[in-house]
């Protein structure tokens, strides 16, 4: 079992920027992918960003050149720098983990935190 904590949402105004950081924590030696996704009031849930254990990088298009996705591996962290927020950024953003160390993919998620973003 994987546990996820996110932090660092919050209410932003347009044009600003929020960093979300998502601890993880239980049975990490196996987790490969983290990432982040979102979800918006009346919206299906998203992919906004991955980073692999070898650093390749994801990112839904509507995201790329404003968010960054990072680790620290000596942490067990995964990070989201968003710039440059718009309000169709405002969601729920969720933590996202990849754990295979039985070989077959078991996936996680954390509780969420609210991303806001005012025009």
């Amino acid at each position: 079992q994987v546990q996820l904590v996110e932090s660092g949402g919050g209410l932003v105004q347009a044009g600003g920027s929020l960093r979300l950081s998502c601890a993880a924590s239980g049975s990490i030696f196996g987790i490969d992918a983290m990432g982040w996704d979102r979800q918006a009031p009346g919206k299906q849930r998203e992919l906004v960003a991955t980073m692999t254990s070898v650093d390749r990088t994801n990112y839904a298009d509507s995201v790329k050149g404003r968010f960054t996705i990072s680790r620290d591996y000596a942490k067990n962290t995964v990070y989201l720098q968003m710039n440059s927020l718009k309000p169709e950024d405002t969601a729920v953003y969720y933590c996202t983990a990849e754990e295979v160390a039985t070989g077959i993919p078991s996936y996680y998620w954390g509780q969420g935190t609210q991303v806001t973003v005012s025009s």
